[in-house]
C-alpha cells in the first residue's frame, strides 16, 4: 500500500508517465416489455423483468497527472484481450515513454506471462521492457485510481439497460472524449501518513 502511495507523490514527468489500469464487466439488458415514457406528473416506468443480452468488458487506462483516459470495449477478458490493451497503451498512447509505471490490481490475466501466450518472445519483451508493473495489495484495489474513474463511467453514462455492443462503444467513447475535453481530474489526497493513522489495525504489532 505505501509502495502505491509512494507512486502517488511522484511529480509528472511525461518520460515516466503514471498509468492507472483497471477493467470491470458490464451486463448487457435486454427490456423484454416496451418501457412507458415519462409523462407530466409522473415518472418514466419499466419492467422488473429483462433478458441478458451478453457481457460487455470495459478497459480503461487514466493518467491521473494529466485528466486524460482511455477506454476499450471487448467481449471478454481474457490474457490476450489484456495483452492487446498494453500493447497499445505502449505503442499507440505512449509511445516516446521511457518507461510507463502501470499501476493494477492482482487479476490473473494481469502478468507478464499473458504477453508471452499472446505474441512472439521477442515482441512479449519488448513489450514488458515498457512498464514498470505496480500492483495494489490483495483487497487494496481500491487503490487503484483508475477504479475510480469506472465508478464515474458507470454513474454517469452506463446506469441504466443497454442491450447492445455498438451502444456501449458509442456513448462510452462519448463520455471518454467529454472527460478528456474537461481534462477532468481525481483530487487524490490519501497519502502515507493517513494510512498509518486510519488503518493502523492492518500494520504489524512490533514487540519490544
Amino acid at each position: 500500500m505505501e509502495s502505491v502511495l509512494d507512486v502517488y507523490k511522484t511529480p509528472y514527468d511525461r518520460r515516466f508517465p503514471v498509468i492507472c489500469m483497471d477493467e470491470s464487466p458490464k451486463q448487457l439488458i435486454k427490456q423484454t416489455r416496451i418501457p412507458i415514457a415519462r409523462k407530466p406528473g409522473q415518472d418514466a416506468r419499466e419492467d422488473y423483468e429483462y433478458a441478458r443480452n451478453g457481457v460487455a468488458n470495459i478497459f480503461i487506462a487514466n493518467e491521473p497527472l494529466k485528466g486524460r483516459r482511455y477506454t476499450k470495449i471487448k467481449s471478454r477478458k481474457t490474457k490476450k484481450d489484456w495483452a492487446y490493451f498494453i500493447k497499445h497503451i505502449a505503442d499507440r498512447l505512449y509511445p516516446k515513454a521511457e518507461k510507463i509505471r502501470l499501476l493494477m490490481d492482482n487479476l490473473n490475466t494481469h502478468t507478464p506471462s499473458a504477453l508471452y501466450e499472446t505474441f512472439p518472445p521477442q515482441e512479449a519483451k519488448r513489450i514488458w521492457d515498457r512498464f514498470e508493473f505496480i500492483y495494489t495489495p490483495k483487497h487494496g484495489s481500491w487503490l487503484n485510481m483508475a477504479e475510480i474513474e469506472l465508478n464515474v463511467l458507470m454513474g454517469q453514462c452506463l446506469n441504466r439497460r443497454i442491450d447492445n455492443m455498438a451502444t456501449i462503444r458509442k456513448e462510452v467513447k462519448a463520455w471518454e472524449r467529454h472527460r478528456n475535453n474537461k481534462k477532468a481530474k481525481i483530487n487524490w489526497q490519501f497519502k502515507t501518513d493517513d494510512a498509518r493513522i486510519k488503518l493502523k489495525r492492518l500494520y504489524p504489532t512490533i514487540l519490544h
